[in-house]
């Protein structure tokens, strides 16, 4: 069990229509078996009074990001869309860091990257978590092997106690076994699994 205090804050990774629903753009098969977990870890960090925050694409209707535009991805999470919008079977709620908004690879709650320069630029995660005196980051969402890769890595460069909740994540596995793969990276790095 996971102890949520005022220096702890949950980070519920991209839980939205595009994802997390089957009629998303960039369904996540398993998202429906994770919503428990999730809503399970946000209960008890509110419960707490712990800060959660949910991170969100929120893409231009054109950016490299997209397959369409030269990236590896269908069209997904557009800026005011029905696929942007968080999943009606999350409870979580809290602050909401927005990440790609310009176009950007938007994969980690604490970085963009410039998709052509590969220039990367902070989201406000970061100083939300300092300002808040947090210690300790606990991660849940989608998906396991890219923003929950990448917010959890970021999460142990930036010197946070990382750990990752392993039944409130999925994964996309364009390649079977890159979930378990994102895993065994997220511990090698230092982040603990529960």
């Amino acid at each position: 069990m996971i102890t949520y205090g005022e220096t702890t804050a949950l980070i519920v990774v991209d839980v939205q229509n595009d994802f997390a629903h089957p009629d998303g753009s960039l369904f996540v098969s398993g998202a429906p078996r994770v919503m428990t977990s999730i809503n399970e870890q946000a209960d008890a960090a509110a419960a707490a009074g712990s800060l959660v925050v949910r991170t969100q694409d929120w893409h231009p209707e054109s950016t490299p990001h997209f397959a369409k535009d030269g990236g590896i991805w269908p069209v997904h999470c557009v800026a005011d869309s029905w696929g942007a919008e968080f999943h009606a079977d999350c409870t979580a709620t809290g602050p909401v860091v927005r990440k790609g908004t310009n176009g950007e690879d938007g994969y980690s709650g604490f970085t963009m990257r410039d998709p052509t320069s590969g220039d990367e630029i902070p989201t406000e995660l970061g100083g939300m978590l300092t300002a808040h005196g947090i210690d300790t980051v606990v991660v849940v969402g989608l998906a396991t092997d890219y923003c929950v890769l990448a917010t959890c890595l970021d999460a142990v460069r930036l010197g946070y106690e990382t750990i990752v909740v392993a039944d409130g994540i999925a994964a996309v596995d364009l390649e079977p076994g890159d979930g378990a793969r994102a895993i065994a990276t997220m511990v090698d790095a230092g982040v603990t699994v529960r």
